[in-house]
């Protein structure tokens, strides 16, 4: 990736594009609305006359500017509205390397879509002035918990190949109705695919398993039970699958066993899902890592 000309805006880094090697342009305008139509010509001419996009050496670009073949054109992309996340990113830890972070419910950990501000990247680069800082492993937004960034560019590599090469340990908290068949653990395996601009993933009946997770009951108080989670392999929305597969749906699950209409300014019901704890040998000092998150889920048993 080249290297950007243009400071952060909003915790965000700037966009590029590349012009192809040739085309019937004359004018980078008229490439730009060919090869960007979710901006109407009328906004790229406003961007134009907001000094928006850029050259290699961040100099604005005047609207008559030629198109030339194999530049590249920097640009900040416009921001969608958002419903601001009431809840705080809580700081467990931080060096020179990593900061991990107890994410809440609802909060993105990464920009993307509807949720670019809010965002655990967006939020923490402003309120620790880490401009690099990047996240070294996945969390769905709907689900709490341990997350590990990086602060700067030259450590994402090994740290995000902890992850890559399942060399960390995690461990979820989950709460959903109580079966106390499963105080002894129990290992759920089932092949998993997720479709490109599907909401679900999906098991896939008689395929050699891709996914498996560990499950044991930790308490119940009748009806509901807090369970330990230990997935072996990293499936989006496995442990959800895997829940799902023994009877059991996680309360508050948004799209198992059916996609169910919410409102981006509902907080009133967060996934019963915690990512509750991360092990890992630190890949630069080989010293063993441990963060335990400090949130509990709202619907667990009483203590």
């Amino acid at each position: 990736m080249p290297r950007s000309p243009l400071p952060q805006r909003d915790g965000l880094d700037a966009a590029w594009i590349r012009t192809p090697s040739s085309g019937g342009w004359t004018l980078l305008r008229d490439h730009l609305v060919d090869r960007i139509p979710k901006l109407s010509p009328t906004r790229i001419d406003e961007m134009f006359a907001e000094g928006r996009w850029c050259d290699e050496q961040g100099d604005p670009l005047p609207a008559d500017a030629p198109f030339v073949p194999n530049r590249f054109v920097w640009f900040h992309r416009d921001l969608p509205d958002e419903v601001e996340v009431p809840f705080a990113v809580d700081v467990l830890y931080r060096d020179d390397r990593i900061v991990v972070v107890d994410k809440p419910h609802f909060l993105a950990a990464i920009p993307r879509g509807n949720h670019v501000r809010q965002s655990v990247v967006v939020r923490m680069r402003q309120e620790l002035d880490l401009p690099e800082l990047s996240p070294a492993h996945r969390l769905d937004r709907v689900t709490a918990g341990v997350l590990l960034l990086t602060t700067r560019r030259e450590f994402r590599a090994p740290y995000q190949q902890v992850f890559e090469y399942r060399r960390a340990s995690k461990t979820y908290r989950v709460v959903a109705a109580a079966d106390p068949t499963l105080r002894d653990p129990v290992t759920v395996r089932s092949h998993i695919v997720k479709d490109r601009g599907v909401w679900q993933a999906r098991e896939v009946p008689d395929a050699e398993p891709n996914a498996s997770t560990t499950i044991r009951l930790l308490d119940s108080d009748g009806d509901r039970g807090l369970y330990e989670a230990v997935p072996h392999t990293g499936k989006t929305h496995q442990i959800r699958l895997h829940f799902l597969r023994l009877g059991l749906p996680i309360i508050n699950d948004p799209l198992y066993p059916t996609v169910s209409g919410w409102r981006l300014d509902d907080f009133s019901a967060p996934l019963q899902l915690l990512a509750h704890r991360l092990e890992f040998t630190d890949p630069l000092t080989d010293e063993p890592r441990i963060f335990t998150s400090h949130r509990r889920l709202a619907e667990a048993p009483s203590p």
